[in-house]
């Protein structure tokens, strides 16, 4: 099948400024694209050309100052040639786009909770439900959501999450990565024994960095050659800040130089980071679809302290790879479970190669393409074949 993918309208394909959707798109392609032909519709950036091809991945980038203009934009270059849309997290996207495409089938990929009465009126939900063939969702806690306000999305919501490169991250403790843990934990200055805590996201109060800087204080009480690496800024692809940000930074400043924040880093960047480390922390306090950097610190083979908030603990084993902490606003309840993590290495080891085991059985970009694949070929079978 010919199959057009739109992407949302505030970051560019490939994710050169990151973003969680066009990292999910983009390590899907070649696999997908084996199958069938794939026109990736985002965001025109001055890095990128506005259309380029290679092989059966098309690109086609449009400008888009506003929501509306980007809309319009991809409307014009959107034809009958296509034999099914997928729309990412734009479900109002759906009822728009397909008003001159009546005869085309469409389908949505949802990262977000798209269908609260905030985002999407009930009349336009109901639409958008009825003219999609299925709507695949990054975490059971997104599909169960729009199940519980639309009766109507039974039968068409399909858990298919996300996953990880297990050949660009990679456990800290492997050959390969060796040396960049040596170098990056010498740039950090991190004493020989001492524990790093990574944390990878954006500085924002609905991720909780400020809790994590509160459990630090605690935990350096006992542990104080403890480092905190803050991986990330406010927004995507720059070091822009505000007064949330300022106070993060001040209040880290009284802790010396056992909190460091990197600032916005591209994908390629990454990596590195959480080899360095030894366990990872989110402390999401909103309800998070199911946050990708808990596929990339498991693939890094470090063990997870998340809150139990949206789809996080979807991938928490209790004990096993993890822990998801359901007092999430209280910095006591984090600094109990990096200390356990701290004082219990042969424990912490275990659980990081747990998590590690876990995303190479069930998250790799190979599981995650047959899902979608499989889901891609109903659509075939009903009007194709």
């Amino acid at each position: 099948m010919k199959i057009a993918f739109i992407c949302t309208e505030k970051l560019p394909v490939p994710p050169i400024l990151s973003g969680a959707i066009q990292i999910y798109i983009t390590n899907l392609l070649p696999i997908l694209s084996k199958y069938h032909d794939i026109t990736v519709f985002s965001l025109s950036n001055s890095k990128l050309p506005d259309r380029e091809e290679n092989g059966n991945i098309t690109h086609i980038r449009v400008s888009g100052r506003t929501k509306a203009e980007y809309v319009n934009n991809i409307k014009e270059n959107l034809t009958d040639e296509f034999d099914l849309v997928h729309v990412f997290n734009r479900p109002k996207w759906v009822r728009v786009l397909s008003r001159s495409l009546p005869n085309t089938p469409f389908s949505l990929s949802l990262h977000n909770e798209m269908f609260l009465p905030k985002k999407i009126d009930a009349k336009r939900a109901v639409e958008c439900i009825d003219r999609v063939e299925f709507i695949c969702t990054v975490s059971e806690f997104i599909a169960n959501g729009v199940e519980n306000l639309y009766p109507n999305a039974k039968g068409k919501m399909n858990a298919v999450y996300s996953a990880v490169d297990l050949d660009r991250i990679k456990p800290f403790w492997s050959e390969d990565v060796l040396q960049d843990r040596i170098d990056m934990r010498k740039k950090y200055d991190v004493k020989d024994n001492a524990k790093v805590i990574i944390y990878v996201g954006r500085l924002s109060k609905k991720k909780g960095p400020d809790v994590l800087i509160k459990a630090m204080k605690i935990v350096l009480q006992d542990y104080p050659d403890t480092k905190l690496i803050f991986v990330g800024s406010k927004w995507y692809g720059n070091n822009a800040t505000d007064d949330y940000v300022k106070n993060l930074q001040a209040a880290a400043q009284e802790l010396g130089d056992s909190i460091a924040f990197t600032g916005f880093l591209t994908p390629d960047e990454i990596p590195k980071y959480y080899n360095m480390g030894d366990l990872f922390v989110c402390t999401s306090q909103w309800q998070e679809p199911l946050a990708r950097v808990h596929y990339e610190a498991m693939a890094s083979a470090l063990p997870m302290i998340t809150t139990n908030r949206g789809g996080n603990a979807e991938v928490i084993n209790q004990g096993v790879n993890g822990f998801a902490i359901d007092d999430y606003t209280n910095p006591d309840e984090f600094s109990k479970y990096i200390k356990y993590l701290i004082e219990n290495e042969e424990k912490s080891i275990e659980m990081g190669k747990a998590g590690r085991e876990f995303v190479e059985e069930y998250h790799n970009w190979n599981v995650i393409a047959n899902r979608l694949l499989r889901l891609f070929d109903s659509v075939e079978k009903k009007y194709y074949k």
